[in-house]
């Protein structure tokens, strides 16, 4: 557990900030990004919510269950740059996506609030040819895929890997 300090919380640069939170989230469960900016704080480190929410992105944090049935951050061992497995592509849809839509050469991922961008992180390491990139709102996600594969096609193929 972090120790409280009673020195003013300061602003870190990035990469001094990020590498705190991924020690956090390696020393303990956090569950939400409120609990994490308050062990920040903690430590004397200041940080909005928003930031920490860039922050974990930019970590590739996803959430995974834990003990009880929560939910918890966690850092990916694999390197951002390494393309992700297929069983852990097939994990991650099965734990986050409930919906499945496609137009064009859209397709359109549903996910619980504030899980989108776990699932736009793994497909977007996943490799998948077809798939040209994707943006992630907050329970929305829009995968982009090329004219060639379609919509439809690779809807078809998502839907399969979350179980749908």
């Amino acid at each position: 557990m972090a120790a409280k300090t009673d020195a003013p919380a300061k602003a870190l640069a990035k990469p001094q900030r990020q590498h705190r939170i991924a020690r956090l989230l390696a020393e303990q469960a956090v569950t939400s990004q409120a609990h994490l900016v308050e062990l920040l704080v903690a430590e004397g480190v200041s940080a909005t919510q928003a930031t920490v929410s860039r922050d974990l992105e930019d970590l590739g944090a996803i959430k995974v269950r834990v003990a009880g049935g929560e939910t918890a951050y966690a850092i990916p061992e694999l390197p951002a740059s390494q393309r992700a497995p297929e069983d852990h592509l097939r994990r991650v849809f099965g734990d986050w996506v409930v919906e499945v839509a496609h137009s064009g050469n859209l397709v359109v991922l549903r996910t619980p609030p504030g899980s989108a961008h776990v699932v736009g992180s793994a497909l977007d390491r996943s490799g998948l040819p077809a798939v040209l990139g994707t943006v992630a709102g907050d329970d929305t996600l829009i995968v982009v895929v090329s004219e060639e594969a379609g919509g439809a096609a690779v809807a078809r193929q998502l839907s399969d890997l979350a179980g749908l």
